[in-house]
């Protein structure tokens, strides 16, 4: 959750001065979501490592899992790139367009989302990842997102919850 965050933050230091407040749709963070899971996946099994079995899915540093995020980070990274920009400032779209600007990114940014994991919670967060295995990683990006969308509309309403400061864009409703 807090990775799509990190990347606004970059973004948005590319640029500081922006002129109106800007958001991302659902779709433009759930992008965002997919280019950072296969690192935050395998940087959260690294923390977790002692806490976990062996046979703990995240602990596993090569998966078929981890595989298919990375196919998704790779397709993902184009509207994630674009929602980058849209954040910022066109200037910024010359700099996330080397071949270095994405890994340079989830370097930078997991390690300070997953160093926040409680060595308490990698029970939780493996059963997590084991129940949502199955499903593709698009709709683990979306279940993040709503997540993160849920939480803040709670803060909102008075709930003692720290929550990213993701700028989503409001849910149009049908």
């Amino acid at each position: 959750m807090k990775i799509t965050a990190a990347f606004v933050a970059i973004a948005l230091l590319a640029s500081p001065a922006v002129a109106q407040p800007r958001c991302i749709t659902g779709p433009e963070a759930e992008s965002l979501t997919l280019v950072a899971m296969p690192d935050i996946i395998r940087e959260t099994g690294r923390v977790c490592a002692a806490q976990l079995p062996s046979a703990s899915l995240i602990r596993r540093q090569s998966s078929a899992l981890i595989g298919r995020y990375e196919t998704e980070a790779e397709r993902a990274w184009p509207a994630a790139r674009a929602a980058i920009v849209k954040l910022s400032d066109p200037a910024v779209d010359a700099l996330l367009d080397s071949d270095f600007a994405r890994p340079l990114l989830t370097t930078l940014l997991v390690p300070q989302i997953v160093g926040r994991i409680a060595l308490r919670d990698c029970a939780t967060i493996d059963r997590l990842v084991t129940l949502l295995e199955p499903l593709p990683p698009r709709n683990t990006a979306g279940i993040v997102v709503e997540t993160l969308r849920y939480l803040k509309s709670q803060k909102a309403r008075g709930g003692a919850i720290s929550v990213a400061s993701l700028p989503l864009c409001p849910v149009e409703t049908r």
